[in-house]
């Protein structure tokens, strides 16, 4: 026994094609809104199409079948899509993937240009940047995987969750990320030198010939290294937590009072970081 969608525009009384899914959940839409939409259904109609046999049909709703592999929720997703209705919020990375994976397979154009907008919404972004370069990648959406690419730099990506958006990218898309960190790194960590008007009253204060740099400093560029090789942002070592950690550990009680003066050369510091290469 098959179901059918309870959206009305996908069980439409004049439809004249209905869409199968894996499910076996019908679709009754209208080939002249697919053959718009999609170059691959306007080839297909060029084609006799095999009527449908179900027995609880009857024959006045008799139609030409097209069985699809997707499942009814991806289907669903892609034809609120493809039809002048209201978008969809897709709130899953998994079903943007294989919503996105649909609209490439049977080219629906359009829909591909307004999944890529979704693929990179902020909060997608944010929470999962590594599945979203991956998902990107193995669409050939480069626009899109160079933002991901930008927003992976928050992450450790080898200490990452394994996902199966990976599966499905080539050595050489993952080996593209992997050297934009690697390069970042350690540019960013090439960056880190200290003008030798950079003091602390006490730590260094005292020091004659060869200079010296403040306690704080020693710690800032040991942590600042450690934290640039896992992530190459700016995000985390310019951070009130990461220098309250400075400042804890490098045994002056007068260095925080040195990091506090050295605001601008920080500042500075920061911004030639921040404007080191960030994409693929």
């Amino acid at each position: 026994m098959t179901t059918t969608p309870t959206d009305c525009e996908f069980n439409a009384p004049d439809a004249d094609i209905l869409l199968l899914s894996s499910e076996e959940d019908e679709f009754r839409v209208h080939k002249c809104i697919l053959a718009a939409a999609s170059p691959f259904f306007k080839h297909m109609f060029t084609l006799p199409q095999p009527i449908s046999t179900y027995a609880d049909l009857p024959e006045d709703r008799q139609l030409p079948v097209i069985p699809m592999s997707e499942h009814t929720s991806t289907l669903d997703t892609l034809l609120h899509y493809v039809y002048p209705v209201p978008d969809p919020v897709i709130t899953s990375l998994d079903d943007l993937g294989f919503v996105i994976g649909a609209a490439v397979k049977y080219d629906f154009v359009g829909v591909i240009s307004s999944l890529r907008k979704v693929l990179i919404s902020p909060n997608f972004l944010h929470d999962s940047p590594t599945r979203v370069f991956a998902i990107a990648s193995r669409y050939d959406l480069e626009y899109e995987a160079k933002i991901a690419s930008q927003y992976t730099l928050s992450v450790n990506v080898l200490d990452c969750p394994l996902s199966d958006d990976l599966k499905y990218i080539t050595a050489y898309s993952y080996h593209r990320l992997l050297d934009l960190h690697r390069r970042r790194a350690a540019a960013a960590q090439r960056l880190l030198k200290l003008p030798e008007d950079v003091k602390c009253m006490q730590c260094n204060g005292s020091t004659y010939g060869n200079f010296c740099p403040p306690k704080w400093w020693k710690e800032f560029e040991r942590l600042a290294k450690q934290e640039l090789a896992e992530r190459p942002t700016t995000d985390v070592i310019f951070g009130m937590a990461f220098l309250a950690q400075v400042v804890e550990t490098c045994g002056c009680p007068r260095c925080a009072a040195s990091i506090i003066c050295s605001y601008r050369f920080l500042d500075a510091l920061k911004k030639q970081i921040d404007e080191l290469p960030a994409t693929i």
